[in-house]
């Protein structure tokens, strides 16, 4: 019986791969079925488990160097909100990525998973700037299920005590956020994470605190980078934050990145959800630093034969450039790719001026023309909707006509004759347009001679009274 159950393959474990999702399989359907047994990843790497939300997952690339050079005794433990910690296993417990482990801490000790194993766990170390080792803490032992109980029940109170303390800290007038609380995995201490712009005194606080929820008190401060980290969300790109998936560390970002890549300085658009400049901006900075330098400068001006050019844009990928002819405004706009733009300074420097900027048989590149898809620069656009009106309702008017006639009447010799009245529809209807055009241009000409006879009376009456004038005048100076 016994060789019997040896011999039984076991799938204990569920395997949270999106390639190889192995789960529990009821063994005599196999035994029925005899299908080869699916391959199992290597357990010191990070492929057969999820990487944890706010961290990137790193690939032991160490796992199957023959030798024992993959053996270590440092072990990488992960805890809420993205907390590692390197400890040590001194007693030699056989550890696998994704077990939970009891730590040692100060006091009592924590629950973790464990999240990195072997030789791989030192280069972390180096990276985090671990230098004393004699300080790492060591394992305890795997997580027993007491163990988890008591974790599970630590954790079901983070919630609550977090809305209590940010009542407590109110009340306090504390200029101050609590973001977050993470109890320890024995339940006696509790890490309270805040946002502060300023230096907060927090000591009656933690008295506070430590009266109310009966645990030691540890308050660590954090900025708004991170809480965004461990808030989460949908970044403007559509994807989810950086910082809630895959970024380990911030780093300072600055406005001279948007700078190099010439995006508008609009504080709206630089912010991200943390309400500081976006992360992502510093992603493409070192590519626009390094095609820039194969740029000239942007304080060198072009001369030529007939006037001066001054830089007015670049587009730094295209090694394009545009110059201008005025400083301030755009003024005789001309583009030209980088090469050419060296070959004129060089021009320049030895005292020549080429008669233009573009090479010797250069066309100028046809701007595309603007199609005004929506018709709004058409000056007539409302006379063609009133005549394209007036059309339908006449097709309509005469529409209901034909379906008042009874339906005897269409077919045969009637269908011919519907067919010859809308002939002589539309022969009627552009006989109306020709008399109306008639009819406005013979008014046009009405009105023209109007105009005229009423400007010539008036000229008449203007000559009549200067005569009267002139006239009187002359009676004036005889007497």
């Amino acid at each position: 019986m016994s060789d019997e159950k040896e011999n039984k393959p076991q799938f204990n474990k569920e395997v949270d791969d999106p390639i190889l999702s192995v789960t529990k399989v009821d063994t005599n359907k196999l035994q029925e079925e005899e299908e080869p047994e699916m391959p199992m990843c290597n357990p010191c790497c990070n492929r057969n488990i999820k990487p944890p939300r706010g961290q990137l997952q790193s690939y032991n690339y160490l796992a199957d160097v023959p030798g024992g050079y993959a053996d270590s005794e440092f072990v990488e433990v992960l805890f809420k909100n993205t907390r590692k910690g390197f400890y040590k296993n001194p007693t030699g417990i056989e550890l696998n990525i994704g077990d939970w482990v009891a730590v040692e801490a100060t006091p009592g000790h924590d629950i973790g998973k464990v999240s990195m194993v072997g030789a791989l766990v030192k280069l972390q170390m180096r990276k985090a700037g671990i230098k004393n080792e004699a300080d790492i803490k060591r394992i305890f032992r795997n997580a027993r299920p007491a163990d988890m109980e008591k974790f599970e029940e630590a954790k079901a109170r983070e919630n609550d005590t977090m809305i209590r303390s940010r009542k407590i800290a109110e009340s306090l007038q504390l200029d101050m956020k609590i973001g977050d609380v993470e109890y320890q995995g024995d339940g006696n201490k509790a890490i309270f994470y805040y946002i502060a712009d300023e230096r907060v005194d927090f000591r009656q606080l933690i008295k506070v605190l430590a009266e109310t929820f009966r645990v030691r008190i540890e308050m660590k401060q954090i900025g708004a980078r991170q809480e965004a980290g461990r808030i989460g969300g949908i970044g403007p790109c559509g994807r989810p934050l950086c910082c809630a998936t895959w970024m380990t560390n911030f780093v300072s970002v600055a406005t001279s990145a948007a700078r190099y890549q010439d995006i508008s300085l609009n504080p709206q658009k630089l912010a991200g959800q943390c309400a500081k400049l976006k992360c992502c901006l510093n992603f493409e900075v070192d590519a626009y630093v390094e095609s820039v330098k194969r740029l000239p400068a942007k304080d060198i001006r072009l001369e030529t034969a007939d006037a001066t050019y001054y830089h007015f844009k670049v587009d730094i990928f295209k090694r394009e450039i545009t110059y201008s002819t005025d400083k301030s405004i755009a003024a005789n706009l001309v583009t030209i790719d980088a090469d050419r733009a060296f070959e004129i300074i060089r021009m320049n420097k030895a005292g020549e001026k080429p008669l233009s900027l573009k090479r010797d048989g250069e066309e100028e590149q046809t701007t595309q023309k603007y199609n005004d898809i929506l018709d709004q620069d058409n000056l007539n656009r409302f006379d063609n909707k009133k005549r394209k009106k007036k059309s339908k309702d006449r097709h309509n008017q005469a529409k209901r006509e034909r379906d008042n006639h009874p339906a005897e009447n269409i077919s045969g010799e009637n269908a011919q004759d519907e067919t010859s009245n809308g002939k002589d529809s539309r022969e009627n209807l552009q006989r109306d347009n020709n008399r109306r055009r008639q009819r406005f241009s013979r008014d046009n000409r009405q009105h023209r001679h109007e105009n005229s006879n009423r400007q010539q009376s008036e000229a008449n009456s203007d000559g009549s009274r200067r005569r009267d004038n002139d006239s009187n005048k002359r009676s004036e100076n005889d007497a």
